[in-house]
């Protein structure tokens, strides 16, 4: 049975203390490295001052590579 996708969006409203970009990547690198497997949906634009163009490149880049 596949797995149901994890929204960006529950990701974001588990973690209320993230007031960043960089912050919210970081989360979700230490969720790829230890939250066992999931897979990630994009289902909203993080709206934070420093929220890059390419922010869906970086979130997938931070989910497919965890910490390395």
């Amino acid at each position: 049975m596949p797995l149901p996708p994890l929204p960006l969006s529950q990701i974001m409203i588990q973690h209320p203390e993230v007031s960043t970009f960089g912050d919210l990547l970081a989360v979700i690198r230490r969720r790829a490295e230890h939250g066992g497997r999931f897979f990630l949906e994009m289902d909203l634009k993080p709206e934070y001052p420093d929220t890059p163009r390419n922010w869906e490149m970086l979130i997938e880049e931070a989910f497919s590579y965890g910490e390395r």
